[in-house]
């Protein structure tokens, strides 16, 4: 798994951070499977001092090397907004954000509402 964080003195990797997403998070795994991804907003994080930035942080990433399935993660915090990309598996999404919440308490997971037919 590779994780970027901005912004955070201890916890970067060797990517450049003026790249977009797009450029960066990956969209096939190593045997050319095609992985989802979903994103989770951190109101106010980028406002908390560092130290409570941190502790997310390293929250985040423990959740996150638990879960095989993830291939990568990007915690913006110019934006307040985690990005995670992993393997599809039933269920993963709603089991990763839920176990996130439980560490990260004010994490909220993006999601699209669709109208019910």
């Amino acid at each position: 798994m590779k994780i970027r964080i901005y912004a955070s003195t201890t916890l970067t990797s060797g990517a450049e951070p003026c790249l977009p997403l797009w450029q960066l998070a990956p969209t096939r795994d190593h045997d050319g499977i095609r992985l989802t991804d979903f994103m989770m907003l951190i109101p106010r994080l980028r406002c908390r001092p560092s130290a409570e930035i941190e502790r997310a942080s390293r929250d985040i990433q423990a959740v996150l090397a638990l879960h095989p399935e993830v291939v990568f993660a990007d915690l913006n915090l110019k934006l307040n907004l985690l990005w995670v990309s992993l393997r599809p598996r039933s269920g993963a999404i709603s089991e990763l954000a839920a176990a996130i919440r439980l560490r990260v308490p004010e994490a909220l997971l993006v999601a699209h509402y669709a109208e019910p037919h």
